[in-house]
């Protein structure tokens, strides 16, 4: 098995011993562990759960696994792993669960562990899925900010940038290929496997200042992704006039 450095000794051998039951009680059907939460990523503290998906073939999903008050075994099947939420489904939420989680044991010839590397892309197909939905709904937020900025209703102006941000990381996440991590783990990801077209200190300055509502560093933010030689982004700005949106480019 591999481990990642930051796992302690106790919480190893944890997962060992687990292991060791599991290969007894499955036998070939037992296919691989990886390692999900905060311990997949070395952010656990005291209090995170140690949750591990364990990789059974499909006639063994269901039956119920030996519990451990200290260990969290969830049942998935490869298949699972390998099919891929579209933006909008109920499993979208899952897709970066499984992103950059680190593959403790893998039988299968590597397939588990291209598939938990796969959930984080976003094909080209995907990423203007999730532009189509996400790009608009954007600059709709931030339009209603700078309004609000701009007429002086500063508390309105904070809550719509803040309400903003989540589609904004969509969307930069997207435009590099790769699915959005969660709040918790946004310095994490940035740090550990920075976006190439935005560097990393930039972007989360960028964060603080949309939930400060500071409307120039939001105008900066759209002429940022404007930029972008894409399409999809182009013709989805063009929609927004600069006659009829001006707050969007003017204080």
């Amino acid at each position: 098995m591999e481990f990642p450095e930051t796992l302690s000794a106790e919480r190893r051998e944890l997962i060992e011993n687990a292991a060791t039951q599991l290969q007894s009680e499955y036998g070939e059907g037992f296919l691989g562990m990886v390692l999900s939460g905060s311990a997949g990523r070395g952010l656990e503290t005291e209090r995170s759960d140690l949750d591990v998906l364990v990789v059974v073939s499909p006639e063994l999903v269901d039956r119920p696994l030996t519990r451990n008050t200290e260990l969290e075994l969830l049942p998935v099947t490869l298949q699972h792993l390998e099919k891929l939420a579209v933006f909008g489904d109920d499993q979208w939420g899952y897709r970066w669960s499984y992103a950059w989680a680190p593959t403790l044991l893998d039988k299968t010839g590597g397939r588990i562990a291209q598939a938990v590397e796969r959930q984080t892309r976003l094909s080209p197909e995907e990423t203007l899925e999730l532009l189509q939905q996400r790009l608009d709904a954007w600059i709709n937020l931030t339009y209603r900010s700078l309004k609000s900025s701009r007429d002086g209703n500063l508390l309105a102006a904070r809550m719509d940038a803040a309400e903003a941000i989540s589609p904004f990381l969509d969307v930069v996440f997207a435009l590099d290929g790769q699915v959005r991590p969660y709040s918790k783990y946004l310095t994490w990801s940035l740090q550990h496997h920075p976006l190439p077209s935005w560097p990393t200190d930039d972007l989360l300055e960028t964060v603080e200042q949309y939930l400060a509502g500071n409307p120039e560093a939001i105008r900066q933010s759209l002429r940022r992704v404007q930029s972008y030689e894409l399409p999809m982004v182009r013709e989805t700005f063009a929609e927004w006039s600069a006659e009829q949106y001006d707050a969007l480019r003017t204080p």
